[in-house]
């Protein structure tokens, strides 16, 4: 183990990346080390951007609505208020129960379904597809069952 060390330290030096990470290990450290922090709502809404329809249009407005019961659902999952956690939306969406330190790529997006009731997911985008339904207790009611009965890689 000591030479795969010594080679790993090699490695590191080469860039003079070493030095730079002895000299300054607070700048590195939210970088290389894992900490565990706690997920919010209000994180997880600015995470996600949505992609609107055209202003005006009948679909924006309810899109809009949409967009409110989204933020809604996020504080009930915050508040524990949901069966459903934050880290499940995560996990659902990303296929990631935690936000790794150097962000998402592809960025996060928020997308609308009117052929659907359920969420859908596409973790390889890291997108998020919401059913369009006329109140939050259904939009709730239908989150809660799609993320709780999706497969989570397992790991849910």
């Amino acid at each position: 183990h000591v030479f795969f060390l010594s080679r790993f330290k090699d490695g590191l030096s080469a860039l003079h990346f070493l030095d730079a990470l002895q000299q300054h290990p607070n700048l590195l450290c939210p970088v290389l080390c894992h900490t565990e922090k706690q997920l919010t709502g209000l994180e997880l809404e600015r995470l996600f951007k949505p992609d609107f329809s055209p202003s005006g249009s009948n679909r924006r407005l309810l899109e809009g609505h949409t967009v409110g019961y989204w933020a809604d659902y996020l504080l009930d999952c915050e508040e524990g208020q949901s069966p459903v956690t934050l880290e499940d939306v995560l996990m659902f969406a990303t296929g990631l129960t935690s936000l790794p330190p150097s962000g998402l790529d592809p960025l996060p997006r928020l997308q609308f379904l009117d052929n659907s009731m359920y969420p859908m997911a596409n973790t390889c985008l890291n997108t998020i597809k919401l059913p369009l339904l006329e109140s939050y207790t259904l939009f709730k009611t239908q989150m809660d069952f799609g993320i709780q009965n999706s497969p989570g890689f397992g790991c849910s």
